[in-house]
């Protein structure tokens, strides 16, 4: 196993970046990570701050760098943000949980306005989270009042609204559970 020293030389041994390595490093992030162009930019930023940069002339933009990958194909923030929107209620994570896992990534609030889970998706999400968790009737036994107020509270912070979670929380079974979320689902393909 390599001593503490010896990874810090390493890591100071790294070069100065100039314009044609930033442009590789951007490359092979886009080409191995799903990401948006925020999160890029942020990568770019991090690595020139952390290495230096070489060139006399100022460092590279990342901002144009990300553009330039947008309009080429390599990076779209649309399919990025639909994409972690669909992981994150699929877990059971609720509309405002999901809209700020996306303000973090960098996408920006028309976007995310624009793709905002249903009603009918963001009920699907709290019964997978309730299941997850066994709170309300998937629960092996009924909670008491201090129990049911803490799993409202985790509902809560997983980003459900409180009506949703009360509602679905009361119900007895899990059957009537499953009806609850599906009662909206011939909804969503109306349009």
């Amino acid at each position: 196993m390599p001593s503490l020293q010896a990874s810090q030389r390493r890591k100071k041994g790294k070069k100065p970046l100039d314009r044609q390595a930033l442009e590789q490093m951007a490359l092979a992030y886009v080409a191995r990570y799903a990401t948006s162009s925020a999160k890029l930019v942020a990568y770019l930023k991090r690595k020139i701050r952390e290495r230096g940069w070489l060139d006399d002339e100022p460092p590279s933009d990342p901002e144009a760098l990300a553009e330039r990958y947008v309009e080429l194909g390599y990076i779209d923030d649309a399919a990025f943000a639909r994409i972690r929107q669909d992981g994150l209620l699929r877990r059971g994570y609720g509309k405002r949980r999901v809209d700020q896992a996306l303000g973090a990534a960098g996408i920006d609030e028309g976007l995310r306005e624009e793709i905002s889970p249903g009603e009918a998706a963001r009920r699907h999400a709290l019964l997978a989270f309730m299941k997850r968790r066994r709170f309300g009737p998937f629960a092996t036994e009924p909670p008491d009042r201090e129990k049911r107020e803490k799993q409202l509270a985790a509902m809560l912070r997983a980003g459900h609204s409180l009506d949703d979670a009360r509602e679905l929380a009361d119900l007895d079974t899990p059957k009537a559970a499953e009806e609850w979320a599906h009662e909206l689902d011939d909804d969503c393909y109306e349009d």
